[in-house]
């Protein structure tokens, strides 16, 4: 059973969708993020995955005080990242109120500081965010590549607790094509008792049922909602479904 997750991306508190990864290529919606929420817990989900495009500009955080509000008033369990570059940061943003802070080039420029986030937090508030291109894990807003494969950097964190990777395909983002099925579902086959979260070009309910099929844990996807790929009932209705 897949694990549907909602992504709402925030700039200057409003919902946006960048196009494969570019700030100069947002769209912004007219939805108010708490309503947003709420929404998406009416329809069942549980978890919500809000990313602080602001914090990720800027290096720290800068909406925490709309995520925690968000996670108070819909019960929903948020994974967040943008930003959190040091332990302090991310520490930070758990007593704010999400429930895990996603991790993404932080933990390829600074390895320890994932390392000691796992140690002192533990892998289930701890997500490890890879965007990838052909393989490699890209950085920097995607802007530059580490030369390090995925499968490597899932290994080197492994040992230390890690629990969740969050798995971007940057070709697939907010391109509205489908998902890379095969390569979550060679990770997920590769270390069956990590959550391979599935993220990048869902477009359809087909395209959810597709990653279950493969055995994919979770799903994140937004841009499909704001552009009615996929409506609140359709979430519904499969949340239901799986709730049986």
């Amino acid at each position: 059973m897949i694990q549907i997750i909602p992504a709402i991306d925030l700039m200057n508190g409003k919902c946006v969708r960048l196009l494969q990864g570019r700030f100069e290529d947002k769209k912004i919606y007219e939805h108010d993020p708490l309503e947003m929420a709420k929404a998406y817990a009416d329809a069942g989900c549980t978890r919500i995955h809000i990313i602080d495009l602001d914090g990720a500009k800027a290096g720290s955080p800068q909406q925490s005080i709309l995520i925690g509000h968000i996670a108070a008033q819909t019960g929903l369990e948020v994974q967040s990242g943008g930003g959190m570059k040091s332990a302090e940061l991310v520490e930070n943003a758990l007593k704010a109120g999400i429930y895990a802070a996603v991790i993404g080039t932080a933990a390829i420029r600074n390895p320890e500081m994932l390392r000691e986030c796992l140690r002192n937090f533990g892998g289930e508030r701890i997500i490890l965010a890879a965007d990838v291109l052909n393989g490699k894990v890209m950085i920097s807003g995607w802007a530059e590549s580490s030369d390090l494969e995925i499968e490597k950097l899932i290994e080197d964190f492994v040992p230390y607790g890690l629990k969740k990777v969050l798995v971007t395909d940057i070709s697939r983002d907010g391109m509205l094509t489908g998902p890379a099925a095969e390569l979550y579902s060679n990770l997920q086959q590769n270390w069956p008792d990590l959550e391979i979260i599935a993220s990048g070009g869902v477009g359809s309910m087909n395209d959810i049922i597709t990653l279950d099929k493969a055995g994919i844990q979770s799903v994140v996807f937004g841009k499909a909602i704001y552009e009615e790929k996929i409506l609140l009932k359709d979430i519904q209705e499969l949340n239901r479904f799986y709730a049986r």
